[in-house]
């Protein structure tokens, strides 16, 4: 196959090797300038990190975007759609991974681990009679959405820890939540309010984007704990910072963030009561394989012709960019 895919960001060799194997070459550029320079040869892009529409625009011959992984809001879909480009992502693919960091995160956060480990780093053993921790189990597990992510966590939670587990999905069919064997709720002002751990996983959209404000972080309980897995921008960092300095919550486990990388002076990474990992959820070996083999598979298929999984768009895929190296 006569085509190029630039791959912008690491991903698991599985990706790589599946599309040489298939004799597409793969470009790695390393760092933005060799990224723009790699762009104007490329048929089809794997993505990490988003790709906006100037960058769109220097590659007259993509045919195709692949996301490594599920949320698209920092892909310019829109810009794409309108040049002809279908976007595929990978849900599935990280769901579990993803749904065990979440666990990780709450209890981190409910028994302190990291700073119980800088403790005894240091040797303050005493630590021990000082830092009071929180257990889950019995306690009420929070999760707002109920996608394959939300889904894995409660029955994580309410199998593994003996957690009870409230559900607030707008989207998610009454039937299904029951079927489930979890409890919804009607509003998330309920679901705040009831929490002991409350988790995080919707999409980022206008009408998410700080759903958990000053104001929602005001309905939870003093000794409530916060996890995002999902996106940064669905929670308001300002607010939750505030939050936490002034004890109205034990604490909060977060894997993404508004601005990545986190900024040097975030005040969320000077708070004690807060476990930070650099969106790692999804990172597992076995998802990075997963996720990468899809994307592989996705880009084949939309350079053979053949309508690819997980278009984020299917209505684009019918009137498609065209490109010479396949007519």
């Amino acid at each position: 196959m006569n085509a190029t895919c630039v791959i912008a960001q690491p991903i698991h060799p599985i990706g790589a090797d599946l599309l040489r194997q298939a004799g597409v070459t793969v470009l790695m550029p390393q760092g933005p300038d060799a990224l723009r320079e790699a762009l104007p040869q490329a048929d089809a892009i794997i993505v990490r990190d988003g790709i906006s529409a100037p960058l769109i625009d220097l590659a007259p011959r993509l045919v195709v975007i692949a996301n490594h992984g599920t949320g698209t809001d920092r892909i310019d879909v829109a810009h794409a759609a309108g040049q002809g480009i279908p976007v595929t992502c990978t849900p599935g693919a990280n769901a579990r991974a993803v749904a065990e960091h979440a666990l990780t995160l709450m209890l981190a956060v409910s028994r302190q681990v990291v700073a119980a480990d800088a403790a005894t780093r240091r040797g303050h053993w005493g630590y021990k009679y000082q830092q009071p921790t929180l257990g889950l189990h019995g306690k009420t597990l929070g999760i707002a959405g109920f996608g394959r992510t939300g889904r894995m966590l409660c029955e994580m939670a309410s199998g593994g820890l003996g957690m009870r587990a409230l559900v607030w999905s707008p989207s998610a069919d009454p039937r299904e939540l029951a079927a489930a064997g979890v409890q919804s709720v009607a509003s998330l002002e309920e679901l705040l309010a009831s929490s002991d751990v409350l988790s995080l996983h919707r999409p980022l959209r206008a009408d998410t984007r700080h759903m958990l404000d000053a104001r929602a972080l005001r309905r939870m309980k003093p000794d409530a704990i916060v996890v995002n897995t999902s996106r940064g921008g669905l929670v308001d960092e300002t607010a939750l910072a505030d939050a936490l300095a002034a004890g109205r919550l034990f604490g909060a486990g977060l894997d993404v963030f508004e601005t990545e990388p986190l900024p040097a002076n975030s005040r969320l990474a000077a708070l004690p009561n807060v476990v930070l990992t650099p969106h790692i959820a999804g990172s597992s070996q076995e998802a990075l394989y997963a996720t990468a083999s899809q994307c592989a598979r996705q880009v084949l298929a939309a350079l053979a012709g053949r309508e690819p999984s997980d278009l984020v768009r299917p209505e684009v895929w019918a009137r498609r960019r065209s490109s010479p190296v396949f007519s």
